[in-house]
């Protein structure tokens, strides 16, 4: 009895040392977890996905019902166009006014033409006075008419100034009108581009390519700002979560180059190269689920060890660590 308890003391000592020998830390391994929560209030008019699916980066996996969003968009639009109708037209006024501008223009052509006629009387009476063949009353009521009709011209050009100032004048004053009317067009658009934003905030979107660990919603029941409707995580690079004692931290520094062992089954152990990516700066207890190579110590530093995933590696799943 005494020689098989010896030799079963001797066997456990060679495993622990075996062991020890085997890893210097062991750890669990997780993932980066995404919990997708809904932007929108309403309810879930679809939601295609399920625990264990793959879903790639943006897919679009369901929508909550934007109706009333739409008819807030139906609304803005509305008052754009009752803004539009407000707005005034200067073209009726300005063609009254060009059309009394094209008459004033035919007058002015009728008096310049009745002032060449008159001019022409005038020297025709003036040689006729040279002569004695006319009175000098004659040739001063033909310089009269002349004076007339320079008058007659020099009223209608001022008319026609006139008329063109008012058609300028009127284009301003409409202009000035329409200008305050459409300044509320602006920020009624900026209206309708936000409620675009929020509509997109209805659509039920994957912000990363990964697994579906766990769904909480489901179609027809009511989301609310906030509420996680999926949790996803990216499975690609998992992360081994150990602890490293005292002794062991001069050894170990960010980006160094480990080996992680696995259980492959039936006795057998997987090796996969992983990367140190975070040593805590601080130390804290020993985890009482975290076994050290040095047990006896109490305090220890958390590290993160990024591991390509082929597939193989579960969240939860151990691993051991050579450093």
């Amino acid at each position: 009895m005494k020689k098989y308890l010896w030799f079963a003391t001797v066997l456990l000592l060679f495993s622990c040392n075996n062991s020890d020998e085997n890893y210097d830390a062991s750890g669990t391994f997780e993932a980066d977890e995404i919990l997708v929560t809904a932007k929108a209030n309403g309810t879930i008019l679809q939601l295609n996905v399920e625990e264990g699916q793959q879903l790639s980066s943006d897919e679009k996996v369901g929508e909550i019902d934007p109706k009333n969003i739409e008819l807030q968009k139906e609304q803005v639009l509305a008052s754009i166009d009752a803004i539009d109708q407000k707005t005034n037209s200067a073209l009726p006024q300005i063609q009254v006014l060009q059309s009394q501008i094209s008459g004033q223009s035919a007058n002015v052509s009728i008096l310049q033409e009745q002032l060449q006629n008159a001019l022409r009387e005038r020297n025709r009476t003036a040689n006729l006075v040279a002569k004695d063949a006319a009175t000098k009353k004659q040739l001063d009521d033909a310089n009269g008419q002349i004076k007339v009709i320079q008058k007659q011209i020099s009223a209608a050009q001022s008319q026609l100034s006139t008329l063109q100032q008012q058609i300028s004048t009127t284009k301003e004053s409409v202009s000035i009108q329409n200008r305050a009317i459409l300044s509320e067009r602006k920020p009624t658009q900026k209206k309708v581009e936000q409620i675009d934003e929020q509509l997109k905030n209805n659509s039920i979107e994957s912000p990363i390519a990964g697994m579906v660990l766990t769904k909480y919603l489901n179609e027809g029941e009511f989301a609310t700002i906030g509420k996680p409707i999926f949790k996803m995580a990216s499975l690609d690079v998992m992360t081994l979560k150990t602890y490293i004692t005292g002794d062991q931290l001069p050894q170990v520094k960010i980006g160094q180059k480990v080996t992680v062992l696995i259980d492959a089954g039936d006795g057998k152990t997987k090796e996969i190269p992983g990367t140190v990516y975070w040593i805590s700066s601080k130390a804290e207890f020993t985890p009482k689920t975290i076994q050290t190579k040095n047990e006896r110590a109490n305090l220890v530093y958390a590290a993160k060890i990024h591991v390509k995933n082929d597939g193989f590696l579960k969240i939860g799943m151990y691993g051991d660590v050579k450093f």
